[in-house]
């Protein structure tokens, strides 16, 4: 039921779009994200970034080439959609 405490949690306005992560939603996913390879390049992308983005592409279902441009690019995105 939508009580004032229950709706004050799931408000998303603050957010830049719908499908963002929150902190605590982000909170409960980075720790499942494993660490970079040892021996390789350092990560040079924002891993919550590639989060939002891959939730945009899932929450919307919009075409690759019609991801906003403030997200990483598609074809980072895509990589990590891969994986």
């Amino acid at each position: 039921m939508w009580t004032a405490e229950n709706r004050a949690r799931h408000d998303r306005s603050r957010l830049r779009y719908p499908s963002d992560l929150t902190d605590k939603e982000w909170s409960l996913i980075v720790a499942h994200i494993p660490p970079a390879k040892r021996g390789g390049n350092r990560r040079t992308v924002n891993l919550r970034e590639i989060a939002n983005g891959l939730m945009y592409i899932l929450s919307n279902g919009c075409q690759w080439p019609a991801i906003p441009k403030d997200l990483p690019p598609r074809s980072t995105l895509h990589d990590y959609f891969d994986l």
